[in-house]
């Protein structure tokens, strides 16, 4: 990935968190990279972490010989949605990071709906 498409990714990120911080909504933040992908549940203020899983952890890596693939995202958004309903929340907006809606990150908001997050 080159720094210019890095940075445009970023100018689209800023762009939806300063919409989800007017609205004051709980996030859930997708960030990925080549070998990982990693889901956060951010509070409405956005100054605190309030769940996170990612395909870094012990539990999900025993589980997969490959951290950057669809079923890797199903995953992480099936725990972060059980890490979410634990901690009370049921209703998040989704902020894909300046990614597209597609293919990884699609199946991590998939997943994380079938497992009961709303968004």
């Amino acid at each position: 990935m080159t720094k210019d498409k890095e940075a445009a990714r970023i100018v689209r990120a800023r762009k939806t968190r300063i919409r989800l911080t007017a609205l004051g909504t709980t996030r859930l933040a997708v960030f990925r990279t080549n070998t990982h992908i990693y889901a956060q549940v951010i509070s409405g203020d956005g100054r605190k972490v309030l769940c996170s899983a990612s395909t870094v952890e012990a539990d999900v890596r025993a589980k997969l010989k490959n951290g950057s693939n669809k079923a890797a995202a199903e995953i992480v958004g099936t725990r972060i949605a059980e890490k979410a309903k634990a901690a009370g929340i049921e209703v998040v907006a989704f902020d894909r990071s300046g990614y597209q809606y597609h293919g990884r990150v699609k199946a991590l908001a998939e997943a994380a709906r079938a497992g009961g997050l709303k968004f």
